[in-house]
């Protein structure tokens, strides 16, 4: 809850109260996917710090989460955040582990590297995947399909990438509708509004365009794929310093909104072809953490195209650690020098994780519901079982759930879906 957030001072006061008995993990953002990182350490008796810029996420009450704070936001003050980390730091008696689950939070992890500070990833790895010129070049290398793309000349280049053609010679390769997407989601998000934007005529498209080159954003226009809906499949994994890999396959059978929106619904599904693609993918870029490689069935090609690789913990991150695949806990183990293996396992299990906020929309829109009667039940009766696992709502850990129905039913508008 709300009044659970501390400031940032009031933070450090209280922490250099307490006594950890072994290193805390640093959670940012604190809503939905913070809220699932803090749940899969917690659940390992790891003590957890949320740090947002918004009092309002879901995470702050939840029974998974230590303490919570406010903290300069990276995207506004890149030094302030440094900072304010390393204040934290200097308040605890052991080296804290810092997970970053938006991309902002992730660069700026990496682009300061806190003094006292671990982090949950190779920092200086991510560029080569979270980059996407960079990543469709890599995807090039190793014959990974990926949508037809373009950077466009007036909106920025540098580095490998794909073809940069003029922002009129784009839209004569690709026609409308187009997709134009950022080589950086997040600072294109605070931009727009949204990381993708699907454009159908030459005005809209020429605004993006321009809006862009304006602000200095870096810009490709992409093929809008045909995509089958409810196909979606995503590789969640682990790739450590030493050692193999952790992975498990997730099938987003329902977004809100449509196409381009967050998942509400993924399955647990196997697919050795997506995985095999996406861990070659990382190797080849040489990264090390927790990522997401995100792919869409093109019905034209007939076969799985490459989008994105977040190099983060993500909304449905809750998935692989009811699966046995603990992502967040694999990290944690490695940058505190203890073994991935024995805190992680595969067990193969069968796993179906909702979004409720966002699913009963897509209902409420028309959507078909992919949830069984008894899954229903389940959820109704707060018993989960049977592979079901959710997003915030879980009635061992109720407040997130009333701080989300707050922000649904208030002015209150948490600034991140995920």
């Amino acid at each position: 809850m709300t009044d659970r957030v501390l400031s940032f001072d009031d933070l450090c006061s209280q922490l250099e109260s307490y006594s950890f008995d072994r290193p805390p993990a640093l959670v940012s953002n604190a809503h939905v996917t913070g809220l699932g990182v803090a749940r899969a350490l917690s659940a390992h008796g790891v003590p957890v710090i949320t740090l947002d810029r918004s009092p309002d996420g879901v995470a702050p009450g939840s029974n998974a989460v230590t303490l919570a704070g406010e903290v300069t936001y990276p995207l506004d003050d890149l030094d302030g955040y440094r900072s304010d980390l390393e204040r934290l730091a200097d308040a605890l008696d052991h080296t804290p582990v810092a997970f970053g689950c938006m991309d902002e939070w992730v660069h700026a992890l990496a682009d300061t590297q806190p003094a006292g500070v671990s982090l949950s990833f190779a920092p200086d790895s991510i560029d080569g995947v979270l980059d996407k010129p960079a990543l469709y070049a890599r995807c090039a290398d190793l014959g990974v399909p990926f949508p037809e793309t373009y950077r466009i000349e007036e909106a920025g280049i540098d580095g490998d990438g794909p073809a940069v053609l003029s922002a009129e010679e784009a839209v004569e390769a690709l026609g409308f509708p187009l997709v134009l997407k950022p080589a950086r989601k997040r600072e294109f998000e605070e931009l727009a509004g949204t990381n993708v934007v699907e454009v159908h005529d030459r005005e809209a498209y020429e605004d993006v365009v321009a809006t862009a080159a304006d602000e200095g954003v870096r810009l490709m226009a992409q093929e809008r794929v045909q995509i089958a809906t409810g196909e979606d499949r995503s590789v969640a994994s682990y790739v450590p310093v030493d050692g193999d890999p952790i992975a498990v396959v997730g099938n987003a059978r329902v977004r809100y909104p449509a196409s381009y929106g967050t998942s509400c619904v993924v399955d647990r599904v196997s697919d050795p072809t997506l995985r095999e693609r996406a861990l070659a993918v990382l190797d080849d870029a040489g990264y090390r953490g927790i990522s997401e490689a995100e792919f869409v069935y093109d019905q034209n090609r007939e076969e799985y195209v490459l989008l994105d690789v977040n190099t983060r913990p993500w909304k449905w991150i809750a998935m692989p650690v009811a699966a046995g695949v603990n992502l967040p806990m694999a990290a944690y183990a490695e940058a505190t020098g203890k073994s991935v293996e024995k805190v992680v396992a595969d067990e193969g299990n069968d796993v179906r994780w909702v979004f409720l906020a966002d699913y009963v929309k897509c209902l409420a829109g028309g959507d078909r519901d992919v949830l069984s009667e008894l899954e229903w039940l389940s959820l109704a009766s707060g018993q989960l079982g049977d592979g079901l696992v959710t997003g915030v709502y879980r009635p061992d850990d109720p407040e997130p759930t009333y701080q989300l129905l707050k922000n649904e039913f208030t002015d209150r508008e948490y600034y991140c879906a995920c």
